[in-house]
């Protein structure tokens, strides 16, 4: 089991910026895809972004892009979630993720059975 460990939520008002970071453990985090996603009160568990291995490939739900930047380092063992113009329905626990499985480097992981790995979340939200 590798230990996925998600910091940075807090609370924000509408429009500010928050970074998230997931730390990891073990050699998976710089070998296979990672995560993010997003549960609201009341909602499904939702995808808001991943990244490749090489980290040259990254895809985002319609709802972050533009707004959020997910970005790892290998050297760090870490990735982060960068978001900006944040909004009161980006109010959520995010959960970092991490897949175990032979990945494609050129496909997109966006779906919570693609990933292996969990954190505890970290609670995010904005204010209007």
């Amino acid at each position: 089991q590798v230990q996925l460990v998600e910091s940075g939520g807090g609370l924000v008002q509408a429009g500010g910026s928050l970074r998230l970071s997931c730390a990891a453990s073990g050699r998976i985090f710089t070998s296979y895809p990672m995560g993010w996603f997003r549960q609201a009160p009341g909602k499904e568990r939702e995808f808001v972004a991943t990244i490749n291995w090489s980290g040259g490939r990254s895809s985002y739900a319609d709802s972050a892009k533009g707004r959020f930047t997910i970005s790892r380092d290998h050297a760090k063992n870490s990735v982060d979630l960068q978001m900006n113009s944040l909004k009161p329905e980006d109010t959520a626990v995010y959960y970092c993720a991490a897949r175990r499985q032979s990945s494609n480097e050129n496909y997109d992981y966006i779906r919570t059975h693609d990933y292996d790995y969990w954190g505890q979340g970290t609670q995010v939200t904005v204010s209007s």
